[in-house]
């Protein structure tokens, strides 16, 4: 009796303390799932990736359009004319320029008609477009991958806690196995079965405990947080089962999701890309100023005493004629692009609906066996009981109690696995119907 209380004092100071600690610290101590999620959506290294790529595109926006607004330049030459071109006039050889010039030119050039001026300004609103629903794809791409590896710890921390209370159980069954064969009521079977069954938990319970450690890094990599500083998280497991439930319709739109919006908004890019060259055919117009400083003189300490300014206004109108036909292909490869796309956006349509029938598919079928290992669960702790107290009385042989004893621990697992994949399947599931808000985390989740 006493190894007995000495063994189990043993196992609850060894295991059970190591757990508790982990559970107390998830439980109170930690981020819940939306506080992690919100920070993964400031720190993920993919949504910080887009916001870039939305300042990038931004400021490529407002490049293009600068065109638009008058282009002011300034010129400066200065020129020692070595040898001075002669020219014969008549009879004569006459010599042009003087040994030193230099001129400062002042230009300004205002586009009035061009077609890349054009296309940037009939641009801009679908570029931002497509930008802002890109951004709004990683978020929600990133709401999912992070609230799922949360998941995957949570699911490993109720299979430790599962193969805790298993060992505990075992190791008093191991325990009496052993009382019984030194008192000689029973061969030395028994209790080489219980000693085989605790070394197999104990094996499972270490396989299960090492992954946490690659688990969390892989979080923390999803999430942008911090590899050397400790991850603690936040749960009920009574809130993960009523989460599990779905309260909602399944009214499904294609206009819910942002990727559809995407899709119709670089559909809409094609079709610009069409007109764009269809412009080619257009004639360009630009106005222009042009103001000069001529200076020139024998001596070069004389050359900036006078000036002889120059300056001219006027317009440049660019008509493109023939080209060999190029335009002509271009606009029809235009247009064959603007097909593509369009066929490319009904089967995109086809892809979002299946994705919906196969994520509803799941959750409902993940649901129901999640429901079904529930019961059995309950179910398998009755064996178990019976089967144990029959044993106590000598009634069933051990070999009845290991089968009960891991079909309880089997039913156990299975019914956390189950909710797991639950709450998995109906991220999916949210994801297909446009559900998920990553500016309102609380009430997604």
């Amino acid at each position: 009796m006493n190894n007995y209380l000495n063994l189990l004092l043993l196992l609850f100071l060894g295991i059970a303390p190591e757990v508790n600690a982990q559970s107390d610290s998830i439980q109170t101590n930690g981020l819940t799932l939306p506080e992690l999620v919100d920070f993964a959506l400031q720190n993920s290294p993919g949504v910080q990736q887009s916001e870039l790529d939305q300042q990038i595109g931004e400021r490529q926006i407002k490049s293009s359009l600068s065109g638009w607004l008058p282009q002011v330049s300034a010129n400066y030459q200065l020129t020692n004319n070595l040898k001075l071109q002669t020219q014969p006039i008549g009879d004569e050889l006459i010599t042009f320029g003087q040994p030193f010039a230099s001129n400062f030119n002042f230009s300004a050039t205002q586009t009035l008609f061009d077609r890349d001026q054009f296309f940037a300004y009939r641009g801009a609103g679908l570029v931002k477009e497509e930008l802002s629903q890109s951004l709004e794809t990683n978020r929600i791409n990133t709401v999912v991958i992070v609230a799922k590896a949360y998941y995957d710890i949570l699911l490993t921390y109720e299979q430790i806690r599962v193969l805790d209370e298993n060992m505990v159980r075992q190791e008093k069954q191991y325990l009496d196995a052993k009382s019984r064969y030194e008192a000689g009521l029973v061969d030395k079977t028994d209790f080489q079965r219980a000693s085989i069954s605790l070394a197999n938990l104990k094996s499972d319970r270490n396989r299960v405990n090492a992954s946490l450690s690659a688990k969390y890094a892989y979080l923390k990599e999803l999430a942008g947080f911090p590899q050397d500083e400790e991850l603690a998280l936040n749960y009920a497991y009574e809130s993960l089962e009523q989460t599990a439930h779905w309260e909602e319709g399944f009214d499904f739109s294609l206009e819910q999701r942002v990727e559809y919006q995407l899709a119709k908004t670089q559909l809409a890019t094609t079709e610009l890309n069409t007109k764009y060259a269809q412009w080619a055919f257009i004639p360009s117009l630009n106005g222009f100023y042009n103001y000069n400083f001529l200076f020139f003189n024998r001596d070069f300490s004389g050359l900036y005493r006078q000036s002889f300014p120059t300056s001219s206004v006027g317009l440049t109108l660019a008509i493109p004629l023939f080209q060999g036909g190029k335009r002509v292909q271009e606009v029809k490869i235009a247009r064959l692009q603007q097909d593509r796309a369009e066929l490319g956006l009904l089967d995109f349509e086809k892809q979002l609906f299946t994705e919906y029938e196969r994520a509803l598919a799941d959750y409902q079928s993940s649901y129901y066996e999640w429901k079904t290992l529930q019961s059995n669960k309950e179910l398998a702790r009755e064996v178990y009981e019976t089967i144990k107290l029959q044993y106590d009385e000598g009634v069933k042989a051990y070999v009845d109690l290991i089968v009960a004893e891991t079909e309880l621990r089997t039913a156990q697992l299975n019914h956390y696995r189950a909710l797991f994949t639950v709450l998995s399947s109906k991220l999916d599931l949210m994801r297909a119907l446009g559900q998920i808000n990553p500016s309102s985390i609380n009430t997604s989740l």
